[in-house]
């Protein structure tokens, strides 16, 4: 749990370094690699992983621009540029806006009463899950993938050893 606005500052700033590594392997090629027959495409994935960030936190009291049309999914350089942009936007935000005290503050977030912490972390799994698909696609779009947690297979080749299977 985060107990000062630095903590998750900290946290943000480590994942959002992680997730822009990932968006900034996408190509407009890859943007059209489908979940499955019927479901959403990597590029609408990595958009709301994107545009969905000012959304979240203009809901629970943090004021940042909106990202333009969320609707219309824009080309690759475009998604991981407007992240990066995103991602800055919220430390700044962060730390203009919320004090140590605006973190332990309670708000009913999807149902339930959260402390702004929990529902700050809630913002920081979100990212994490939707970017943990579209590794998963870049792969099925024959991209290399980049180390996130821990080497991935190109990794583990660059270092001389065998993938783990």
């Amino acid at each position: 749990m985060y107990c000062t606005v630095e903590d998750f500052i900290g946290e943000w700033m480590n994942e959002a370094a992680l997730t822009q590594k990932v968006l900034d392997g996408l190509t407009d090629e890859s943007l059209s690699q489908l979940v499955y027959p019927e479901g959403r495409k990597l590029g609408r994935i990595a958009w709301h992983l994107v545009t969905n960030i000012p959304d979240y936190l203009t809901g629970f009291g943090v004021s940042i621009a909106r990202v333009p049309d969320p609707n219309e999914v824009p080309s690759a350089k475009e998604i991981a540029e407007v992240f990066k942009a995103v991602s800055a936007q919220v430390t700044i935000a962060l730390q203009e806006q919320w004090t140590d005290d605006t973190l332990k503050q309670v708000q009913i977030a999807f149902g339930r009463k959260e402390s702004n912490a929990t529902i700050f972390m809630g913002l920081i799994k979100h990212i994490v899950h939707h970017r943990g698909q579209v590794t998963v696609l870049l792969r099925q779009a024959g991209l290399p993938i980049p180390a996130v947690y821990g080497p991935s297979k190109e990794g583990w080749v660059k270092l001389g050893a065998e993938p783990p299977l």
